[in-house]
Parts: C-alpha cells; structure tokens; sequence
C-alpha cells in the first residue's frame, strides 16, 4: 500500500482510539469504583442503547473481516456462517435474554448458583467462561494483525506482532478504567461506525452493478475460477462426508453458542429490567440482521470486483478482503477516492476489533474476580477487593491473548469465532439451560456438564486437523491429528447435556425443590430481581 493509505487510515485509527481513550477517562474519573458499576454500568442503560452496544459486541471482526472472506473464497459455503449467527439470535430472545436478567447479578455462574452449592459450581462456570472468552480473543487479535500487516504493506511476523500487543495493551487500559460504563458507549460508537461504513460500501458494489444482484452473482463466479459450483452448495463443505459432518457440527456451534457467551449475557445485566433486556435483544437482532444481509453482498462483491485469487492471494484465509474491496471501489491503488475508502475501512475494521476484544476481557475478568477468587476469597480469608482482582485479571487474560494470537496468526478469524462458540455451547448453554428448567437438577450434574462438555471440545481441537497434521494447522510439521472434524461441536455438545444429565440422577444429593420454585417465578415475573 502507498503512504497516502497508511497515513490516512493511522490517522482515522488514531482519532478513535484518541476518543475511545477520552470516554475511558471521563468515564473513569465519574465511577463510583462499586462492583456494580464496574461490572454492570451502574444498570443504566435504555433498551437502544444496549441493543447498540450487543450489536457492537458481536459484529466483530469475525464478522467484517472472516465471514466476508469465506464467502469471497467459497461462496454459498461461506454464507452459512452468515445463517448460523443470525438464527442463533432467536435462541437468545426465547431462551436467554430476559431470564438470565432476571435470575443472575453479573456473571453466568450467578444463575446457575443461585440453587446449588455455590463455590464448585462457581469455579466450573468461570473457568469456562474464561476459556471462550481466550478463544473469541485470539480471533479478535488474528485479525488486528492482518489488518495491520495489509494496512502497513508489511507480511513480515513482527508486524503482526506488535498490532497484536498494541491491541492487546488498548483493551487493558479500557477495561481496568472504564469498566462496563466505558465498554458499552466504545461499543456504541463502533457500531455506529460499522454499520455506517458496511452500508456506504454496499451501495458502491450494488451502483458498481447497476442494483442487478444476479449480474453481481454471475461476475463472482466467474472470477471465482469455481464457475457456477460458487453459487451452489458443496464448495467448502459438500466434497466428502468428513466436510459435512463438519459443517453440521459448524452449524449447531454457531446456532447454540450465541447462548452461552459471557460478553453476550453480561450486556443482558446493564439494563434495569428483564422487560428492557427483551427488548435490547429485539434492538440487536435488527442491527445485526442487517449487517449480515449485508456482508453477503460485501463477500459476493470482493469474488467479482477483486477476484477471489487476489483475496487469496493477499491473505490465505480471506480476511483482507473487505479493506481490498473498499480500495478497489473507491477508484483502485494510488488513487484519492481508494485511498481514502481504505483508510476508512482499515480504521472501522480496527475499530471493531478494539471494542469487542474490551467487551470480552471485561467479561472473562468479571469471571476470574467474581466467581473464581471469590470462591476462594471466602475459603481462605483473602481481603482484595473483587474490582481490583478484576482489573488485575484483565492484564493477565490480555497476555494469554496476545501470546495465543500471535501462535494462530495464519487462520480465518470466524473459523477461530467458530471453534469458541463450540465450546461455549458445550459447556455454558447445558448448564445455564438446565438451571432454569430442570427442577431436579444437582450440584455435581451441574459441575459435570460445564467440565463434560468443556473437556472434550477442547481435547477433541488439540486433536483435530486445526492443529496438527495438514499444510494449514497451527503445528503443520507434526501429526497427532485422530479426529477428523475441524469444529468438535457435533460431538461436545451432546456430550455437555449428557454429563449434566448423568451427575444429576447418580448424585445423591436431593434437589432443591424451593430454590427451584424461587427461580423459577423470578425468572418469569422478575419478582426479587437485582
């Protein structure tokens, strides 16, 4: 890239994060330094804020950068993902959203406590809340570092590197200043941000096609090299019955992990009321409905305005493809128009990964103070503050971030979203499902449905072609690959139900029929709600 683009678009970068770091100090300086506030944002927001805020929170850059990659390199196969985020929507709306406001404080574990013994099922519940928030991090961090290496006209490691550990070091300082409060309004003006530049490069592919979406269809595959197998099913998924095990076990992770992500259910508690949870998820799912109806149109148009082996070509995995689109729109390399349409385009991609990878480490943060040292805090006297362990504990997670990034730096970051939503709907939507609609169940079932579907999601990665044995694996010159599928969800999903069904009727614990019956009308009136 010329240095108009990286001048240009370090400038617009420059300015968020300049205004981002302006909300957390302003924030800052007016906090009450309560757990509620940190945590939760004192409960003050309106349902269109918070539904702006969700919508901030899972467009992220998955979303902008990985699924329109996947559709500019496979098609059809790769609006599946597309199908899966969005219809994962009515699972949260039906199921989650206004129940979990009611039942629950701050963290997912706070529902499922509320009628077991509290400090096993605690330390389950955070310790996988944590493990899907490190996984949903790394792709966040995979792509600041290509976009950071297209933005720069750098491939080289080190590049990468330090976009990640600069991204990573933002998201510290957001969390452990600003809190909740900060997080929501960053997440606010992201999407703002989003949505208005995804809707400005959407009319420029249509008005480049004159409105024919069939002409846009037909120009994607025949630049694809695919011809018409681009607009049909089987491209990515269809070839052997491993690819469609595979995508079945793609689309129940995506369907039912929305349900079970720890930044997802936290926005539900900064709301006042369960009303105003149900209606925020209605916000959300309008924003993010057409966001993704959108970045369909995006993917077909990088296939037949760049070409799918110039995507391919510029990165393996697909996620530059929107910002070499947006150059192309605005008049191609060397010109203003491209010159400036990519700058902005990098500055909102990057705007996007700042703000999600905030809301996610405030959300595993929460999870390590507030139910993991907690547990212990109340066994060993410990006297820290939970803020203060909070703030602490996002330094931490950051580096595990950052380290994990820099390792997974070559793979597509909705693939990476895809493997961290398998394990969230392994291991939390058992649980937290359980909890509130089974009246028998136990202590040890709950304990054994987060560690019954957790353990083998992650064991069934580590053994999966994501990590060993083929040219694309995390470790390609070693082989210890014996599951064939690339998302375990197929198998650990079940597996979670299983086990929380399992510990609950060998247990000899005898449910706690009342604390039902009070979760029960709370979840349902929102009587006794925090």
């Amino acid at each position: 890239m010329t240095g108009d683009h990286q001048t240009l678009a370090l400038l617009l970068f420059s300015g968020f994060v300049a205004v981002t770091l302006g909300i957390t100090t302003w924030v800052s300086r007016r906090r009450r330094g309560s757990a509620e506030e940190f945590y939760a944002g004192g409960r003050l927001f309106s349902p269109m804020e918070n539904g702006f805020a969700i919508a901030g929170d899972y467009m992220s850059a998955a979303s902008f950068l990985g699924v329109t990659g996947l559709i500019a390199l496979y098609g059809y196969d790769g609006m599946l993902y597309v199908v899966g985020f969005l219809v994962a929507w009515l699972v949260v709306l039906f199921l989650v959203a206004e129940l979990v406001r009611n039942c629950g404080r701050f963290t997912l574990a706070d529902v499922v406590a509320a009628r077991m013994s509290e400090r096993p099922v605690r330390i389950a519940a955070g310790t996988s809340s944590v493990t899907v928030s490190v996984l949903y991090l790394v792709a966040q961090m995979v792509g600041a570092g290509s976009l950071v290496a297209l933005l720069l006209g750098r491939t080289s490691g080190a590049a990468q590197a330090w976009a990640v550990i600069g991204v990573g070091a933002l998201m510290v300082i957001y969390v452990s200043l600003g809190g909740m409060r900060a997080t929501t309004w960053i997440q606010i003006v992201k999407a703002v941000l989003l949505l208005s530049g995804t809707i400005a490069l959407t009319v420029l592919v249509l008005l480049r096609f004159h409105g024919d979406v069939d002409r846009l269809l037909l120009t994607a595959a025949d630049r694809s090299g695919h011809g018409r197998a681009f607009l049909a099913p089987g491209l990515k998924y269809g070839g052997t019955w491993t690819a469609r095990l595979d995508f079945i076990s793609l689309g129940l992770a995506l369907v039912l992990g929305t349900g079970g992500l720890p930044h997802i259910l936290s926005r539900f508690y900064t709301v006042p009321t369960a009303r105003a949870a149900r209606r925020s998820a209605v916000w959300s799912i309008g924003l993010i409905g057409g966001f993704y109806l959108m970045t369909i149109v995006l993917g077909f148009g990088a296939a037949a305005v760049v070409g799918t082996d110039a995507v391919r070509g510029s990165n393996a995995a697909g996620n530059t493809a929107v910002p070499l689109l947006a150059l192309d729109l605005g008049g191609g390399a060397g010109s203003t128009g491209g010159t400036v349409l990519f700058a902005v385009v990098a500055a909102v991609a990057f705007a996007t990964i700042l703000a999600v990878v905030a809301g996610i480490t405030l959300a595993s943060s929460a999870s390590v103070a507030h139910d993991l040292y907690a547990s212990l805090r109340r066994s060993h006297g410990m006297a820290r503050s939970e803020v203060a362990v909070a703030r602490w504990a996002a330094v931490g997670i950051g580096v595990v971030a950052i380290a994990l990034g820099l390792l997974a730096r070559d793979l597509n970051v909705a693939f990476l979203v895809g493997l961290a939503f398998a394990v969230a709907a392994s291991a939390n939507l058992p649980v937290l499902l359980y909890s509130l609609f089974w009246r028998g169940f136990t202590t040890r079932g709950a304990v054994w449905a987060v560690y019954g579907g957790l353990i083998p999601a992650l064991g069934l990665v580590l053994l999966s072609p994501v990590v060993s044995g083929s040219p694309t694996s995390l470790f390609p010159d070693v082989d210890f690959q014996y599951f064939p599928l690339q998302n375990p969800g197929i198998v650990s999903i079940p597996l979670g139900f299983l086990a929380g069904w399992l510990g609950t009727i060998t247990s000899e614990e005898v449910a706690d029929e009342a604390g039902y019956a009070e979760t029960e009308v709370r979840s349902l009136t929102g009587a006794g709600a925090v």
